[in-house]
């Protein structure tokens, strides 16, 4: 595979940046899935090729040196999205939730208490009983977008493991239900497209 067409099977002009031919990938992987779109064979066509026309790329596209560096981010306010960290043997203490209004004193203190809970489950490797806590404290913060981020981020975990353990079904199905429950959140997308990357290698 050439490069002109590569740039042509992720859609971009030639001469694409290196950011724009990751973008581009991203976008189309996520359309074009098997997983997404299971028993049509022409997606499956499709997912192979632009992964192909990507990796052809990425040989040939340098990263651009003047892309801005990002800065250290401040502390979440209400309305951000936030990962749970967990990182083993870390020796910082839990950070504060995001605070809610709508919550009530009591609530945001049962939040916090729920959170260092969940990173401790984690880290531990107890996912069905992250799970578990973090489904119930939904039900009862089910507005409270947060608790849906965690949520999301402990069915990828969950999924991720089960590939390490071979329970490649299943993993699909909690991956699967990580997008479903924060669909909306990119780095989330990220990693699940690597847990579908490792699926398919396992494959």
């Amino acid at each position: 595979m050439d490069l002109v067409e590569s740039y042509h099977l992720l859609r971009l002009p030639k001469g694409a940046s290196y950011e724009q031919v990751k973008a581009a990938y991203r976008h189309l992987a996520r359309q074009f899935h098997p997983d997404v779109n299971r028993g049509d064979r022409t997606a499956t066509e499709q997912f192979i090729q632009i992964t192909q026309a990507y990796k052809c790329l990425m040989a040939e596209v340098k990263p651009s040196l003047t892309a801005p560096v990002s800065p250290p981010q401040p502390a979440a306010k209400s309305g951000q999205r936030v990962r749970i960290h967990v990182q083993e043997n870390s020796p910082k203490p839990a950070p504060k939730v995001q605070f809610n209004p709508d919550l009530s004193p009591a609530e945001r203190q049962l939040k916090q208490q729920f959170y260092e809970q969940l990173q401790t489950l984690l880290k531990t490797r107890r996912f069905p009983r992250a799970i578990a806590l973090v489904e119930g404290l939904a039900n009862r913060m089910p507005k409270d977008p947060e608790v849906g981020q965690w949520q999301a981020i402990a069915y990828q975990q969950w999924g991720r493991y089960l590939i390490q353990q071979g329970q490649l079904d299943k993993a699909r199905i909690y991956l699967k239900k990580a997008l479903r429950t924060d669909p909306h959140n990119q780095t989330l997308w990220a990693e699940v497209e690597k847990d579908f990357r490792r699926l398919e290698q396992v494959f």
